[in-house]
């Protein structure tokens, strides 16, 4: 199967068509082999005078190589006509129109001959007006030859980068104003840190004592180039790199020695995200986070690797913290989920909360994300981001039956439990 052409317009190349008072001109183009793709880098408005380089950012690499060979071709201003019969051949691939009829909606344009190849960008510009039709473009592309006009895929830089394109399709303007603490940068937390700016919260504070070692790389977000550096550091400098203006935190800390000085964060912060292993981490963050007046996610990898888990605890008089729910789940099917987080690496038994395959993680963490930033949103209005419940179970390997609430039967179910009331005398629940 051959691969389409496909031509690449900057968002510089654009505005210069845009803004081009002779309504046609001179474009040169790279060309990429291996991708057969055609990327603009030079601009002339008409036929004479200089011919500007067109800027393109450092951080698009592909699109700046300059090693291929280089292509000139043509740019005209043209009515409508022109991206709706594009529109029509794009519809019915493999066929094409003659070079005279293109040349016919295009006056300007010369028509090849022999043997030669035009590579022809058309601009209109009623395209863009909120009265055209969704299906019709402001920029077509063409490649001409004696034989006919083809059409060809043609990209444009979008003016807003990365998540200013979510703009009227999803709250991005409520989570800019929104900061999330992840407590636990391992494999987990880094994975849900990771979705937290996909989603756009504006600020993540990475809270973390521990150092990207080696046997971390085979299931952490981070990877060789960061080992020995803390993980907070180079998880906050990678998702900077990632989402630039994003306000990525670094917090060497544990959160159990150093509870004081996560206390003082708290005031800032509207919701916390629990990833650590242990109790201590898990109950502290219960404790601290209801104090605070702040919803907390607690998620964890249980069972070997075949469980995972993502416990919402909200600010809410009938829901209790996590001492209270871990009691009634004890009274009821006497079980413990976090004593198996207590084992650390080599200790006996195999690591339990690590024993999950990176993927399997990530989706856990993922799933802590999306309930941290529904939290967000439904406080905020948002109402289609209502949960089903307080508690999900994840089914990543099932083998034997477990007792409920965490009796899921198959691989990939989930299961929405919901909260219990707080216990008396619960000195977290209770009025301080």
């Amino acid at each position: 199967m051959t691969r389409p052409t496909t031509f690449a317009l900057p968002a510089d190349a654009a505005r210069r068509i845009r803004t081009a008072t002779a309504g046609r001109g001179e474009i040169g183009l790279v060309h990429h082999r291996p991708d057969d793709l055609y990327v603009v880098g030079k601009f002339r408005d008409g036929h004479a005078g200089a011919s500007f380089p067109v800027d393109i950012p450092r951080s698009q690499e592909t699109l700046r190589r300059t090693e291929s060979v280089n292509y000139a071709g043509v740019w005209h201003r043209v009515d409508m006509h022109v991206p709706f019969q594009h529109y029509l051949l794009v519809r019915r691939p493999g066929t094409y129109i003659s070079a005279d009829s293109l040349v016919t909606l295009v006056p300007d344009l010369q028509r090849p001959r022999g043997n030669t190849k035009v590579l022809v960008i058309t601009h209109c510009p009623e395209a863009s007006l909120p009265t055209a039709a969704d299906a019709f473009e402001e920029f077509t592309g063409w490649e001409v030859t004696a034989a006919g006009a083809v059409p060809v895929e043609l990209v444009v830089e979008p003016d807003t980068h990365g998540l200013g394109q979510l703009q009227g399709h999803w709250p991005v303007e409520v989570l800019q104003g929104k900061a999330v603490l992840v407590v636990g940068t391992g494999s987990l937390g880094s994975a849900a840190a990771a979705a937290l700016a996909g989603y756009g919260v504006k600020r993540i504070d990475l809270l973390d004592p521990d150092r990207l070692l080696w046997h971390n790389t085979v299931r952490h977000v981070l990877d060789d180039r960061d080992i020995g550096r803390y993980k907070t550091d180079a998880l906050a400098a990678r998702l900077r790199e990632r989402w630039p203006g994003l306000d990525a935190r670094s917090h060497v800390l544990d959160v159990a020695g150093d509870a004081d000085r996560v206390r003082a964060l708290l005031p800032e912060i509207d919701v916390v995200l629990c990833a650590a292993d242990g109790v201590a981490p898990r109950r502290v963050v219960s404790h601290l986070a209801r104090r605070a007046g702040r919803d907390a996610v607690l998620t964890s990898i249980l069972e070997n690797g075949a469980l995972g888990e993502v416990l919402r605890l909200r600010r809410a008089p009938d829901q209790g913290c996590l001492i209270c729910r871990r009691a009634d789940l004890y009274d009821a099917a006497r079980m413990e989920p976090e004593r198996d987080q207590e084992r650390g690496y080599g200790d006996g038994d195999p690591h339990r909360p690590m024993t999950a395959v990176g993927p399997d993680i990530a989706l856990v963490g993922q799933l802590a994300a999306k309930v941290a930033v529904a939290s967000i949103l439904q406080r905020a209005g948002h109402n289609d981001q209502r949960l089903p419940g307080e508690q999900a179970v994840v089914a990543l390997r099932v083998r034997v039956p477990w007792a409920a609430p965490f009796d899921v039967a198959r691989t990939g179910e989930v299961r929405w439990n919901p909260a219990t009331p707080p216990r008396p005398g619960c000195v977290t629940c209770g009025v301080p």
